[in-house]
């Protein structure tokens, strides 16, 4: 199957990893540490340069194999790193995949990730024709859980007592939204 490595919204522009960009993503991560930590597995030990960039040519294997299609988020003016959405959970079958997302905090506030989410959604039931878009979030997580609320997404349900908190330290619910 034929999919664009690159989309483009209004202000942003969305691109299929690359070699190299590890240095990028791995200055975002870190400058987004405390925001991200409580709710991301990749940020509970600081990765180095190096397993970013191992992390980003892994993602763009796995793009050109079709597992998942991660995308990376610049300001198309600056060039400027946002952040990371892309697919993943992808059941083609069907078709039907989860939408997950990051934004380096120091651009949060701004409307661009709702704008890049927005943007893969109607990528995925235009051109990929998927019967189902997922967006799963802790319940206590307001930022990310805001998202698919301003798309439309519905709110399916709480999946009480559904996983562990990313540190281990307690049981937590789980929002499903879903457009279909």
């Amino acid at each position: 199957m034929e999919i664009d490595t690159q989309l483009e919204t209004e202000r942003l522009l969305l691109r299929m990893p690359r070699p190299g960009d590890g240095t990028v993503v791995n200055k975002a991560i870190k400058s987004s540490v405390a925001e991200l930590k409580p709710w991301l597995g990749f940020v509970q030990e600081l990765p180095t340069v190096e397993e970013t960039e191992l992390n980003t040519r892994e993602a763009h294997i796995k793009f050109l194999q079709r597992e998942s299609l991660r995308y990376l988020i610049f300001l198309k003016e600056t060039n400027e790193f946002v952040g990371s959405t892309g697919f993943h959970n992808i059941h083609w079958s069907i078709p039907k995949l989860e939408i997950g997302y990051w934004i380096d905090t120091s651009y949060s506030g701004n409307g661009y990730m709702t704008e890049a989410v927005g943007k893969l959604t109607d990528f995925a039931l235009d051109q990929l024709r998927c019967r189902r878009i997922e967006i799963r979030c802790d319940r206590e997580n307001d930022r990310s859980r805001a998202v698919p609320e301003r798309l439309g997404f519905s709110l399916e349900g709480i999946l009480k007592n559904e996983d562990l908190s990313i540190d281990g330290s307690k049981i937590t619910d789980t929002c499903v939204y879903a457009k279909v």
